[in-house]
């Protein structure tokens, strides 16, 4: 309890209220996390317990945008299966947005295109 105290009395100190704000989303974020691998774990960190159901294996780097700003994160990764907080919203890289659109908007002015030359020019005007 003594370490959250200090790391608050830290982020206190700091200058910006913006960083403070990204600092304490973080921490939050962080600790949100923590608790949920404890539960689906069954144990805590570091603690050995014979109901443990799975084991941490590190952690993986991961960007969270919010409005406050850029807060990076780590997130828990376990040796069976996987996890991946709720409160994220999965990866999709607007690229990847951009071209599902163009090809939904794509294909039905392609298939109208392949249509009018075939008919013939009695039929087209029907």
């Amino acid at each position: 309890m003594t370490d959250v105290r200090m790391a608050l009395a830290q982020l206190l100190e700091k200058g910006s209220d913006a960083d403070l704000l990204r600092e304490m989303v973080g921490y939050v974020a962080q600790r949100l996390m923590d608790l949920d691998v404890e539960g689906v774990c069954g144990a805590a960190h570091g603690e050995r317990s014979g109901e443990r159901d799975n084991w941490r294996n590190g952690y993986r780097d991961r960007v969270w945008e919010t409005r406050a700003g850029t807060i990076p994160l780590r997130i828990p990764k376990l040796r069976r299966g996987s996890y991946f907080p709720a409160f994220l919203t999965p990866r999709r890289p607007s690229s990847r947005r951009a071209w599902r659109t163009s090809l939904a908007v794509a294909r039905p002015r392609r298939a109208i295109a392949r249509v009018r030359p075939l008919l013939s020019p009695a039929r087209r005007s029907c």
